[in-house]
């Protein structure tokens, strides 16, 4: 059997708005971008939202947005997709790491307080895997200390942290989600920027479109932009795809819960922990880890390699997630990290793997992946 580690919940529904695009003019800046735009505004409950091309642009359009820029420093964790920290580079300012909790891989808010300095301006937390962050807690630390709370929720559309929704006002001053095709929702390739102040949204509308001003005057440019637009076949991809939200989000749960009920019988397997204050979880990936019990830094890769190993030589996809950013080739050399620096990112980075995750993925699926996991297992000696 073949397994494959992600895939799309496309239906005729969406092939059919794609096919209503093509035989429009409109194929960039079109109605169905305004349209995708309200209908993540309102169901994440912001006043405005900004489609673009990428969750990475949507990042680099609010670092830029709230004036982050050399010299700046930029609170955020190291167990993420890279780009979260990239998007702070690209403006020439600093992101300071802070260790994650093990049990979400969440940044942890008791270490945030230590990091922050006279040229910290922001706190940038990832909602991990699609659970959101203590978000409460930070937004706390953020109002204390004069600091804007970027919220990095690519990976939690329709996750809600104490029964609001991830990316909401209530905790974040803006918020960005992503559309690639292994989230909750696609677009193929996408993102989008929510605020509810009116100043971010203009700027973040304008540095998306080449600079142009709010008339859109051809050839006109109030300011340096990019090209991040979001095209109008994204746009219709997304307004059919948010008319399942729920029902997506919902296949994506009882998904969860049949691995949850298979893996945790599982020796030597530990199941993704939920926190309590997550009211929903709306599950980007489903990240397990092996080797728990070891303490040699070196067995546990080991194990965990040859884990992923045997899953790939029998047809289940899978992947580490995440590797610690500050160990990547060019932070080492850029900033001079090493192992050791942030141990709980580390240990997690060394442990983690994503297995098969989607919204129609099998009972029969389910079980062929424990097989094959509890086979890896015993195998790899853990």
């Amino acid at each position: 059997m073949q397994v494959p580690l992600s895939r799309p919940d496309i239906t005729d529904k969406e092939i059919d708005m794609i096919n209503r695009v093509i035989r429009t003019p409109f194929l960039a800046m079109g109605p169905y971008l305004t349209q995708f735009e309200n209908l993540i505004a309102s169901y994440i409950g912001r006043k405005y939202a900004v489609a673009c091309n990428s969750g990475t642009s949507g990042l680099h359009l609010l670092i830029r947005a709230y004036g982050i820029g050399p010299e700046d420093e930029v609170i955020t964790t190291p167990f993420s997709f890279i780009a979260s920290s990239n998007c702070i580079l690209y403006e020439r300012a600093k992101p300071v790491f802070v260790d994650v909790e093990e049990d979400t891989g969440n940044i942890d808010p008791s270490r945030i307080e230590a990091a922050i300095t006279r040229r910290t301006k922001a706190i940038l937390p990832v909602d991990a895997f699609g659970q959101p962050a203590k978000l409460d807690i930070i937004r706390g630390i953020a109002d204390r200390h004069g600091l804007v709370v970027i919220e990095d929720s690519c990976e939690s559309l329709g996750s809600e942290y104490k029964g609001t929704k991830a990316g909401n006002g209530v905790f974040s001053h803006g918020a960005v989600f992503g559309f690639y095709p292994n989230k909750q929702i696609t677009t193929g390739e996408g993102g989008m920027v929510v605020t509810d102040d009116p100043e971010i949204a203009r700027l973040c509308r304008s540095m998306c479109n080449q600079g142009r001003g709010e008339a859109g005057v051809w050839l006109s440019h109030e300011r340096l932009g990019f090209n991040y637009r979001m095209d109008e076949l994204s746009a219709a991809l997304g307004v059919a795809q948010m008319g399942r939200i729920d029902e997506i989000i919902d296949k994506r749960r009882r998904v969860a819960e049949m691995y949850e009920e298979r893996l945790s019988k599982i020796p030597g397997v530990k199941v993704p922990y939920v926190s309590p204050d997550v009211t929903r979880m709306s599950w980007f990936v489903y990240v397990i880890r092996v080797a728990v019990g070891e303490t040699d830094h070196a067995r546990q890769a080991y194990i965990r390699e040859r884990v992923m190993q045997f899953l790939s030589n029998n047809g289940v996809g899978c992947r580490p997630y995440f590797t610690p950013i500050h160990l990547q080739p060019f932070y080492r050399e850029m900033f001079g990290f090493k192992e050791g620096d942030f141990p709980v990112t580390e240990l997690l980075g060394r442990t983690s793997i994503a297995i098969p995750f989607h919204s129609n993925l099998t009972r029969e699926e389910v079980d062929y992946v424990a097989e094959v996991l509890e086979m890896a297992l015993r195998k790899a000696g853990s």
